[in-house]
This record gives C-alpha cells, sequence and structure tokens, in this order.
C-alpha cells in the first residue's frame, strides 16, 4: 500500500487541488454564494496548482515539490487562519465585502468552506513534503 501511496503522490495532490478548485467553483458560480476577501486568496493560490501539478506530472518534473511547496503552504496559513476567524477564536478586523465569518453550510455540523479549504491545503503540502522527501531533491 505504501508503495502504491508514494508511486502516485503527485497524482492524488493533483486531484486534490483539481477538486477543491472545481468545489470553490461550484459554491461561486453555481450556488451563487460571493467569495470573502480570504477566499479569494486561497483561490489565488489554489487554482495555479491544478496546471502547475498537471504540467509537473506530465513532464515527469521530480523538483514539483519546489514550485507547489511555496503557494500550498501559503494557502495553509491563510486557510488556518480563516478558520480562526471562522470559529471566532481571533476578532475579525475586515468590515468590507463579504465577512470571513458567514456560515454558507455546516455538512455534519462542522464541515465548513473555511475547513474544506484547510484540509485541501494541508493534503497537498503533506503530500508535496512526502514527494520531496522521497526524491531528495
Amino acid at each position: 500500500m505504501w508503495v502504491w501511496f508514494k508511486k502516485n503522490l503527485l497524482y492524488l495532490a493533483w486531484f486534490q487541488a483539481l477538486i477543491a478548485t472545481a468545489g470553490s467553483l461550484f459554491f461561486s458560480e453555481v450556488m451563487g454564494w460571493t467569495p470573502c476577501v480570504l477566499c479569494w486568496y486561497q483561490r489565488i493560490l489554489m487554482y495555479p496548482l491544478v496546471l502547475i501539478l498537471g504540467v509537473g506530472i506530465l513532464l515527469k518534473d521530480k523538483r514539483i515539490s519546489w514550485y507547489v511547496l511555496p503557494l500550498s503552504s501559503l494557502g495553509f496559513l491563510i486557510a488556518a487562519y480563516h478558520n480562526l476567524l471562522y470559529y471566532g477564536v481571533i476578532q475579525e478586523v475586515c468590515r468590507e465585502g463579504v465577512s470571513c465569518t458567514t456560515r454558507f453550510f455546516a455538512w455534519f455540523g462542522f464541515i465548513t468552506i473555511p475547513l474544506l479549504s484547510l484540509t485541501a491545503f494541508a493534503i497537498i503540502t503533506t503530500l508535496m513534503l512526502i514527494h520531496k522527501k522521497e526524491h531528495k531533491v
């Protein structure tokens, strides 16, 4: 199982980026929900990952983690901050546009848009760290 996992790290990261991108587009374009400022920053960091990972897979670029990790790590930090705001751990200072604490849904009572983003960035970052370690680049 571990061998299969290591062999498919990049495909798993690409699929995660693709699902996250499709999900965020669904929420805004189909459901009509306007993203908050922090959601926009996370989108700016997530959307290119679909292309970067796709091209890296096609070119079999072993250094792909160097291109992905800055985006996924920064996205993770912004998503973590967004979750702290969303769950009221810290106070929101942003007052323009859609509030970063707007509750659109909570699947099973706790799965929210900020949590989905945090999870996606965490998965991609973790996969890239494993890839970097395995390929020692």
